[in-house]
């Protein structure tokens, strides 16, 4: 483990609304694991999924806007929860080591961005930061009897030569955790699969088709929960449930949690702090039955 686990925090826009319970559980387990989260003053939007297929220059100089500012912040490492900020974040750098690139990026920027931050997701300091041991250290109420399947969607770990973290066909970040915490982890085939969240307003029966799937695979291997660590996947697998049975002709009724509010219960946190109450499929029977074979 570190010795120093403090960094500059990029909540993202999902994060301050649509998923707002994924940052107060990330808040939460990091102040309860000595984790310091500064978060960056006057950060705006990295451009989410949109902005890259406009204009690569634009997409990027909002990106480099908040580098910039963690900067200023005097700190070198910036962490956010979300994995499209985290792929426009990683991936303005990269384009911005090309000279030319960074020259056009910066001229549209008050402040130039120097290129002086790496950038990690919250996943990445938990494991390569933290370390599973110190994680499991701190666990008072281990997730055992749980079988969950770890949904990690298509853009965490890919292109891997931009994310640089886990393997970016067969990740094992959010497996590891979870089984360091006493949760049984299924094996599951569609772990890096796309769920069409870019399609939501567009194109809804794609979504439909492609979160069918998951859920479908989710129950076939006998899961009780899905986690993800994305907003857009859990706002399409949890939030849509009811539209994807309908349009498949499915009962699925499968919860679908943050990592982290899963780390959180382990960690002895209160449910209102990790945002439980605001996911739509409710979890009661699931949390209920964490450690009840013990109990009994």
């Amino acid at each position: 483990m570190s010795d120093s686990l403090n960094y500059a925090y990029y909540p993202g826009c999902s994060g301050t609304g649509t998923s707002i319970e994924y940052d107060m559980s990330t808040r939460a387990i990091c102040a309860k694991l000595g984790i310091t989260l500064n978060e960056v003053p006057d950060w705006s939007c990295c451009g989410s999924t949109p902005a890259h297929t406009v204009d690569h220059t634009l997409s990027s100089a909002l990106s480099a806007r908040n580098l910039a500012l963690v900067e200023k912040m005097n700190l070198d490492t910036a962490v956010t929860p979300c994995p499209s900020c985290l792929t426009n974040l990683k991936t303005a750098t990269h384009r911005m080591s090309k000279d030319e690139f960074r020259d056009d990026v910066n001229k549209l920027l008050d402040t130039p961005y120097n290129g002086g931050v790496d950038t990690k997701s919250v996943l990445q300091i938990l494991v390569e930061d933290m370390g599973l041991d110190a994680l499991k250290a701190k666990a008072v109420k281990p997730l055992k009897g749980l079988k969950v399947a770890a949904y990690y969607g298509c853009i965490m770990n890919r292109p891997p030569e931009v994310m640089n973290f886990d393997d970016p066909e067969h990740p094992m970040a959010m497996d590891n955790i979870l089984t360091a915490l006493g949760a049984t982890v299924l094996p599951f085939p569609l772990k890096v699969e796309c769920c069409g969240a870019s399609f939501g307003i567009p194109r809804k029966d794609i979504v439909m088709s492609l979160s069918g799937k998951l859920l479908d695979a989710a129950e076939d291997i006998g899961a009780e929960a899905l986690v993800t660590a994305c907003p857009l996947c859990q706002m399409n697998l949890d939030l849509r449930q009811d539209q994807i049975n309908s349009a498949n002709g499915a009962k699925h009724n499968i919860p679908v949690f943050y990592y982290t509010q899963l780390i959180g219960l382990a960690l002895g946190i209160d449910e209102k702090e990790l945002g439980i109450d605001k996911l739509c499929v409710s979890p009661r029977t699931v949390i209920n039955g964490i450690g009840a074979e013990d109990a009994s």
